[in-house]
């Protein structure tokens, strides 16, 4: 192995890949170059090279303990001693400082679960300190069988809110779910704080942070200091302002704006600011402002600025509507669980954040000048970069992945379950140093085994299930683990299939028991547009197919002929594009699946995707409405009348059996 091969690998930096088993494709030399500086180390001429390579690799052998140490705890057995602990020179005192305590004692396989610290001496006199995190060897395991929604927040309207779905709709839509068709769940987009500006990222995979919240999603008649405001004509004219959005939304056909819900949102929360508090609620925030800590005053300092005001006196008021929103938060999943849904508000964990946004300013943990994305693949010949900075590993690994941990602890406060966008991101990372084509970036490895018993350990704490979406090219030691851990993958019908035989549509009884399975996401077509071929007619009018029309015609109607023929074949009618729509879900309902969702959208007949990956301003991504088969768009009201809606999820209920809570469910 040549000098800078030896130092990549001792970084966790690839100097090859292999996008199929009999294809190995070379990392750039520029590249690995470019990653080794983004880590601080910069390599010059060959002597430089070897130097740091030899020193690195004797730095790493005199270490006794790596900065992370994982203990897989299974309650009730024996568990093992860590591999790194078993491999110590003998002799070696090891002690741990436990996380609650501060008391120091010696190392047992029976420790408390938790973050602490571990110390080893050994009798040659080096020493090391480590951190030391003890997970149970499990995440919380979900029902045996559940099933529920899959909906983009800002897409659902009432008759309440101001241009954008809120919490008090999310909320709404539980109880119906719950009560009406029995639903144990309903998961929505990532609902991260976004970055301000005009106009603002709409996506919501693209956040300003990942901690906090977005106050946008807000319901402001649901603030408790709203009913004691002397400014009652002021708010009942924005709510107005706030309706007129909604109107030109459901009845004239504009798209969902943002920015200016936030405006109007923002003017009323400034009333509502100004009027006092009670003891108790003041007592209640300032608890909240002690938890978070030092990352919420940077946040809302970063977002006073952001929003050009001066930090030291409007910081205060970012603090606040966070902390809002994360009450309201709360009360969505309190209404979930209360109207006798078995897991609750499912929430996205986006795979990364804006370059410019809080979490990369404020902080010190991500790379700069680079982004994440994907090599090459059967779906993009150039390979894809998603404009996301990375989180850097050794300085995730330096603190015992504090950042990671406080994420996490952030999103479980309020989560009935949450799903992890890109989920192979624990393990690494395709990164694409700035100015590289996404083609030529190469894959940085992270400590996948720590930030997995991370992950378990703040899902055991919320007793909250854990999804993984785990779509795309995987390792299969990947998936392994993340099964062997409790860690739910994602299954989606039109991608599975019998890829070890024919090739033709996977079989109910052959697809995996431990997973969430749908028929489509956010980012393929509904399933109204698949059965027409619709999404191919839109794909070709924005000039996105690679090859001509016909052909992509061709291959896509064989695609969804073998479905529907399989379908047929077990019994399911799908005779009309209601019909087929039901057998498909009815289909996912005779796989194993311990979570099956349905697409919201899919209830209605609405044909147009929400997202159109390859698209920026071609498409009206992320800011499109609920709609009906006709394009008309629907309030919440007219949603739950819906007649097709209530026969689908009718049809699920039923094909779903009976329901079970998960074992040691939490309610918040």
């Amino acid at each position: 192995m040549d000098d800078l091969a030896r130092l990549a690998a001792l970084h966790g930096i690839a100097t090859a890949y292999r996008p199929a088993a009999d294809v190995t494709v070379p990392t750039p030399e520029a590249t690995v170059r470019a990653v080794l500086g983004l880590l601080g180390v910069a390599v010059g001429d060959p002597e430089d090279l070897r130097a740091q390579a030899d020193r690195a690799e004797r730095e790493q052998a005199e270490r006794l303990l790596p900065p992370t140490v994982v203990h897989w705890r299974t309650e009730g057995a024996p568990s093992a001693q860590p591999p790194v602990l078993a491999a110590l020179p003998p002799g070696t005192r090891i002690r741990v400082v436990l996380e609650d305590s501060g008391a120091s004692v010696p190392w047992s396989p029976g420790l408390p679960l938790g973050v602490h610290r571990v110390s080893a001496e050994s009798p040659d006199g080096r020493s090391t300190e480590a951190v030391l995190v003890v997970a149970p060897d499990r995440a919380p395991a979900a029902p045996e069988r559940a099933h529920g929604l899959l909906v983009q927040l800002y897409s659902l309207l009432s008759d309440r809110s101001w241009g954008m779905g809120d919490l008090a709709d999310l909320a709404e839509l539980a109880r119906w779910a719950a009560r009406t068709h029995g639903a144990d769940f309903i998961q929505v987009n990532p609902l991260h704080a976004a970055v301000p500006g005009a106009p603002t990222d709409p996506s919501p995979y693209r956040p300003s942070s990942r901690r906090f919240p977005d106050p946008v999603h807000l319901r402001i008649e649901d603030v408790p200091e709203y009913a004691d405001c002397p400014e009652r004509g002021a708010l009942a004219d924005l709510a107005a302002q706030g309706g007129q959005l909604r109107r030109e939304v459901l009845e004239k056909g504009a798209l969902i704006d943002r920015d200016a819900v936030w405006d109007l949102k923002r003017r009323a929360l400034e009333l509502l600011y100004t009027v006092p508090r009670t003891a108790e609620r003041e007592a209640e925030y300032g608890r909240f402002c002690a938890e978070q800590g030092a990352a919420l005053d940077e946040h809302a300092a970063w977002c006073a600025a952001a929003a050009g005001e001066e930090p030291g006196r409007r910081a205060d008021f970012h603090r606040w509507t966070v902390w809002l929103t994360d009450g309201q938060l709360a009360a969505a999943q309190r209404a979930a669980r209360g109207a006798g849904m078995a897991v609750g508000i499912v929430h996205d964990l986006a795979v990364g954040v804006h370059p410019d946004g809080s979490d990369v300013v404020t902080g010190s943990f991500h790379a700069r000048d680079t982004s994440v994305g994907a090599p090459p693949d059967a779906f993009n010949a150039r390979g894809q970069d998603w404009g996301l900075p990375p989180w850097r590993p050794d300085r995730l690994a330096a603190t015992g992945y504090a950042p990671f941990r406080a994420l996490l602890r952030g999103v479980f406060r309020y989560a009935g379950a949450l799903r992890i966008d890109h989920v192979m991101g624990l393990f690494r990372l395709w990164w694409i140093p700035e100015g590289t084509p996404p083609a030529e970036g190469t894959y940085v490895g992270y400590d996948g085994e720590a930030m997995l018993a991370v992950l378990v350990l703040e899902a055991h704490r919320a007793g909250a299930p854990v999804i993984g979406e785990d779509l795309g090219t995987v390792e299969p030691h990947v998936r392994r683990e993340l099964a062997r851990r409790g860690v739910l993958g994602t299954s989606v019908l039109w991608f599975e299939r019998d890829w070890a035989g024919d090739g033709g549509p996977l079989a109910p009884e052959a697809w995996r028991a431990d997973c969430m399975a749908t028929v489509t996401t956010h980012d393929l077509p509904p399933t109204a547009a698949k059965l027409a071929g619709g999404h191919v007619e839109l794909r070709d009018r924005l000039g996105l197919l690679t090859r001509p029309a016909e052909q992509e015609r061709a291959e896509d109607a064989a695609d969804t002929a073998e479905w529907l023929e399989l379908l047929d074949g077990l019994g399911l009618d799908t005779k009309g594009e209601e019909a087929a729509v039901q057998a498909l879900y009815g289909f996912l309902l005779r796989t194993p699946a311990r979570m099956v969702g349905v697409w919201l959208p899919d209830a209605v007949g609405d044909r147009r995707p929400q997202n159109l990956p390859g698209t920026w301003d071609q498409y009206p991504n992320w800011r499109l409405p609920l709609a009906d088969a006709s394009g008309k768009p629907l309030t919440l009201a007219e949603l739950m009348a819906s007649p097709r809606a209530n026969a689908l999820l009718s049809a699920v209920r039923e094909g779903a059996g009976p329901r079970t809570a998960p074992p040691g469910a939490r309610r918040v």
